[in-house]
Order: C-alpha cells, then sequence, then structure tokens
C-alpha cells in the first residue's frame, strides 16, 4: 500500500558521503557529486518551514532518493536509495499522511533561485500526465488544448523559473475534474500567485494561450499587475492601432492576417535553440516584426495597447508563430528572445523533468501530490544548478 505514492522501482544506494555510484533519471544520466551537495545545501535553505528536525531530515532524504533512483520513482525505491525497505512506510506518511503545509517551501525555493540568479521571466507550463488507473488524484479522460487531442490522465501547471542559465519549477496547481475553475484560470493561477509571492523586481509571464480564452487570460494578467507575453492563435481577432500601418480601422481582423500584410517589415533577430544535443544550444536566425494592435473588448476601458509579435522561419510561408504582449517598450529582438524561454522550459520539462520524478506521484490524495511534487522540484533545481 506505501508504494503508491510514487510508480517504478529501484536500486539501492548510500545517502552520504557524495553522490551514489549509479542513479539518475529517466535518460539514465547519473546526478553528479556536485548535484548532491546542491540538494543539500538547498533542502537546508529551503525546509525551514519544517518545524521539526526529524521531518527536515526526511525531505532531505526524499530529495536525495529523488536523484539517485534511476528511471520512474517508487516510494519503495526512494526509501531503498535513503534508508531500506524500514523507511518505507515512514516515507509514505510524509509525502501523503503529514500535515505540512508546501507553499513556504516553494516560496523559500523562489526566494533562494532569486538571490543566486536574476530571474528572466516566469514561464507557465502545462503538464500533460496520461495514466491508465483510477486510483491517482485528478485523474480524467479529458481534452488537452495545449496538445489538441483527448487523453487520459492528469493534468497539472508548472510555473518556473526562468533566467540566464537556469530553468526550473517553483510552482504548481493540478486541474481538477470536479473543479469550477475553468482550463485557463487553472492555468493562469500558479504562475500569478507565484510572481506574486516574490519579493524582487516584477518579471513577465511567458506562456500559451491558444485554444483557451484569450481575452479573459490577458485581462487575468492585467488585473494581477503582471506584464505577460502569450502565444496565440491564428485566429485572434485583433486592432490595428498604428495608423500607417495597413489594415487600421478597417475592424478586427486575425493575428495571422495582421502579420501577413506587414511581412516586409520583417528584421532578422538572432536567438539560442535549447537543443539537448548540443551544449549552450544552436544559435538560430529568424525573421521577426512587431505591430502595434489592441484586442477588441466590449468594455473600453479593457483595451489595454498591445504588440503582436510574429516570426517567419521561412520568408516565403505563413508566420510560424504568433505571440501578443503588453511590454510595448521593448523592441521586437528582446520580445522574441523572451518568447524562447518557453522552448527551454519545453524542452527541460521533458527531459530534466523525467529525471528529477515530476510526473510520477500516483497516490490518491492531492495534498500528496502536491508535496512530492515540491520535493521533486528541489531535485530538479539541484541538477539544474550544476548542470
Amino acid at each position: 500500500m506505501s508504494s503508491s505514492a510514487v510508480t517504478g522501482t529501484g536500486t539501492t544506494a548510500p545517502d552520504r558521503g557524495g553522490a551514489p555510484g549509479r542513479g539518475g533519471g529517466g535518460t539514465g544520466e547519473p546526478a553528479t557529486a556536485a548535484a548532491y551537495e546542491a540538494a543539500d545545501d538547498l533542502c537546508a535553505a529551503v525546509l525551514g518551514s519544517l518545524r521539526r528536525r526529524d521531518q527536515r531530515e526526511k525531505g532531505r532524504r526524499y530529495v536525495r532518493g529523488l536523484l539517485a533512483l534511476p528511471g520512474r520513482k517508487s516510494m519503495r525505491g526512494i526509501a531503498g536509495q535513503v534508508g531500506g525497505a524500514a523507511a518505507e512506510q515512514s516515507m509514505h506518511h510524509f509525502i501523503s499522511g503529514s500535515t505540512w503545509d508546501w507553499e513556504p517551501i516553494r516560496g523559500a525555493l523562489s526566494g533562494y533561485l532569486e538571490a543566486t540568479t536574476a530571474p528572466t521571466a516566469w514561464v507557465a507550463q502545462p503538464m500533460a500526465i496520461p495514466k491508465g488507473g483510477e486510483h491517482s488524484v485528478g485523474v480524467a479522460h479529458r481534452f488537452d488544448p495545449h496538445q489538441g487531442q483527448m487523453f487520459r490522465g492528469q493534468q497539472a501547471f508548472g510555473t518556473w523559473f526562468a533566467s540566464a542559465g537556469l530553468v526550473t519549477p517553483v510552482g504548481w496547481r493540478m486541474f481538477l475534474p470536479e473543479e469550477e475553475a475553468a482550463y485557463e484560470e487553472s492555468a493562469t493561477a500558479s504562475v500569478i500567485a507565484t510572481a506574486r509571492r516574490t519579493t524582487g523586481a516584477v518579471r513577465p509571464v511567458v506562456l500559451d494561450i491558444r485554444h483557451i480564452g484569450t481575452r479573459s487570460t490577458m485581462n487575468r494578467f492585467a488585473r494581477a499587475g503582471l506584464p505577460v507575453i502569450a502565444r496565440v492563435d491564428p485566429a485572434t481577432p485583433l486592432l490595428v492601432t498604428d495608423p500607417a500601418l495597413p489594415g487600421h480601422g478597417a475592424g478586427p481582423r486575425g493575428a495571422r492576417e495582421v502579420l501577413r500584410s506587414v511581412r516586409g517589415l520583417c528584421t532578422p533577430v538572432e536567438w539560442t535553440d535549447p537543443d539537448p544535443a548540443h551544449p549552450g544550444g544552436r544559435h538560430r536566425s529568424t525573421l521577426a516584426v512587431a505591430v502595434r494592435v489592441m484586442m477588441p473588448d466590449p468594455s473600453p476601458a479593457r483595451r489595454r495597447h498591445l504588440l503582436l509579435v510574429g516570426e517567419w522561419t521561412d520568408p516565403r510561408r505563413e508566420p510560424a508563430q504568433m505571440w501578443v504582449t503588453d511590454l510595448v517598450r521593448l523592441p521586437v529582438g528582446p520580445l522574441l528572445r523572451l518568447t524562447k524561454q518557453a522552448l527551454r522550459v519545453g524542452s527541460a520539462a521533458e527531459h530534466s523533468g523525467r529525471e528529477a520524478g515530476l510526473r510520477d506521484f500516483a497516490g490518491r490524495a492531492l495534498p500528496g501530490w502536491h508535496r512530492h511534487v515540491t520535493l521533486a522540484s528541489i531535485a530538479h533545481a539541484a541538477r539544474a544548478l550544476t548542470a
């Protein structure tokens, strides 16, 4: 019963004295000795809200177990890495049966990272987790707007800290079938809460709002006082507000149609593609343009000035991506490079996210999922800080 909290199997490795001789994540890459040291430092810094020393030690051991266990993570495997079979029930209770609050830990993790490296943006990243059973929290047969298909499983949303040299998750929310909140509200709630609790300068939010409530989502961030750059659907209706451009005064036009008319104004922008096969990424150049627009809204008070950013990988074809932003004073180059934070996070969520066990909780209780994914975020940060 206690092994139901997470899935998979594992092998035994020592807890102290540096990294275990073997270990790693979903790709089989071992955690380095530096990652284990970083994990210990992180746990000492961010687990202070756990009042009892034994709880803080269990948290540290759980993080180390996630780093050590290859493949998918099970409670039995994690316990085997750090304390043997006798630790399994204790670990299960710590994650699924305890009462400790995960939010202070997430806040402390964000603060630690902000003090370590200046953030560039917060990135909202959906995480669909296919599951066939019926005993895991949040499992349902649902449509994933970001993938454009039906699937059975869990739908979670991560808020990722992004700086020049680091991307790692610091906030989470699960979309539950019985919730009254709309999908787009769940998709934005975590990132708004995460950004609000930070003490540093306000940073923009990067997210994908294709196929969800575009206008309502943009308004939600405006009310929260957070700047945003959001990928939109080609048909998103917009009003051209620059009198020197085609379409001004012609009423709402789709984003792709607006960009077609200004293709000749594109300029080349250089950026880095986070290709896992190339350390440091691949340097690329694409064409981009920014157009002053406004989103149609029945309420004139909510009609804010925006920029529509278009990107072309081939100038003879349609624009490859379209984004709207209220960062109207930024040039097109920095804006396009800001959108590439989403690529970095998507790559990390797919690769290092598996190594940290972000998708591996299979228990029945939502608090257990929150505790697991919070400690898995610490493990991910330890890997990212020492990559």
